[in-house]
């Protein structure tokens, strides 16, 4: 038995690793020596989708939002089909019942990313990567309503250092409006551009602002949902995927008809016959991009753990923030580098945290597991 066992063919072998890979079941023994390509790999498809957003939605005339996510789903669905039909990975089949269930998780992410791509265009990159640390916030306390989960102290700690954070960049960002006035020569602010110019500033992070706060409470709302009804469905990370994405297709291009400027003269404004080309492979590249944090985050936790996993996104934020200060140009003051700082040691924290936390908790199922198995009759 254990030698025909060994000698099965490759094609078995083949066929098993597939199926390992779009499951996430390898063996935790092989994540020690590869643990570094899964990570390298989503840092840079998260850094990369976050710098092409933000590229895309800068224009300043763009008002096409739901035309670059109906575009974005389209691209990710096609991708996600096609690998599935390169063997690589595996999801259920379209069905109508499933996508009925699904469709109310698929309009809330609609929500999700409408209003991540408004908050994006009005904010800088380092404040954005920011607040969507209080996102984190609104899940925990809605798991502990909604699944009876806990808060530790230690987890509390964390979520003062990420409302510390959003505190200092809100100032930062306050701070340097009003540097931009103070630069100004006195023959400009006499004549009131300068009040002209920080009442435009302000105006636009006020309503950057408020695009933040809808997109961390829908964002709760839609991760709260979904754990909820994967329940019910029995869906894998890539059947929601693949739904999610599917789904917001039409929804996408009927607010887009209705809503958008369809005109010419706007087609023109938006997508300049100069940068046109540039701006659609942009916009195919953070679809696809969108499809590599999925697949790199199944590869970072398979490879090496959860609490890994956290730790990444913690320090992950780094990059991201540097990288819109780098390609961007957003400011690099004190204000912003210490709200950066604070939100990574938050991050930090928080993963710290919930590594502890699980611990306990595996320590409590065994030592009530244990007892029972090794009763004696």
């Amino acid at each position: 038995m254990g030698g025909s066992r060994d000698s099965r063919p490759e094609e078995e072998d083949l066929a098993e690793m597939k199926r390992n890979l779009a499951t996430g079941s390898l063996s935790e023994n092989n994540g020690t020596s590869s643990a570094i390509p899964p990570i390298v790999c989503y840092c840079v498809a998260s850094i990369l989708m976050t710098l092409v957003n933000k590229f895309v939605v800068s224009g300043s005339q763009f008002n096409m939002t739901f035309l670059l996510l109906s575009i974005q789903s389209i691209v990710c669905v096609t991708c996600v089909a096609a690998v599935k039909r390169a063997g690589i990975i595996s999801f259920r089949n379209f069905d109508i019942q499933d996508a009925k269930a699904w469709f109310p998780i698929s309009f809330m992410l609609v929500s999700v990313i409408y209003t991540g791509s408004k908050s994006l265009q009005y904010l800088t990159i380092p404040v954005y990567t920011i607040f969507k640390n209080l996102t984190i916030i609104l899940i925990a306390y809605g798991e502990v309503i909604w699944f009876g989960a806990r808060v530790t102290g230690l987890t509390i700690v964390a979520f003062i250092f990420m409302v510390l954070s959003s505190i200092i960049a809100a100032w930062a960002d306050i701070h340097s409006t009003t540097n931009i006035v103070d630069a100004l020569p006195p023959a400009s602010a006499g004549m009131g551009i300068g009040l002209d110019m920080i009442s435009d500033v302000a105006q636009k992070l006020n309503i950057g602002y408020f695009w933040m706060l809808v997109n961390c409470l829908t964002s709760a709302a839609y991760v709260l949902t979904m754990r909820k009804r994967i329940k019910i469905t029995g869906f894998s990370d890539w059947d929601s995927m693949f739904y999610s994405n599917l789904l917001c297709i039409p929804v996408l291009s009927v607010f887009s008809v209705i809503v958008e400027d369809w005109g010419t003269e706007n087609l023109a404004r938006n997508f300049p016959e100069e940068t046109r080309n540039f701006l659609l492979f942009a916009i195919a590249f953070s679809g696809a991009a969108a499809v590599g944090i999925s697949y790199t985050t199944a590869w970072c936790v398979r490879t090496t753990s959860s609490t890994t996993y956290s730790m990444v996104g913690a320090l992950n934020k780094l990059p991201v923030a540097a990288s819109g200060m780098l390609f961007f140009g957003d400011p690099v003051t004190f204000g912003s580098v210490s709200a950066i700082g604070v939100g990574f040691f938050a991050g930090l924290v928080y993963a710290v945290a919930k590594n502890n936390q699980k611990k306990v908790e595996n320590r409590a199922t065994t030592d009530a597991i244990i007892p029972l198995a090794n009763r004696k009759p």
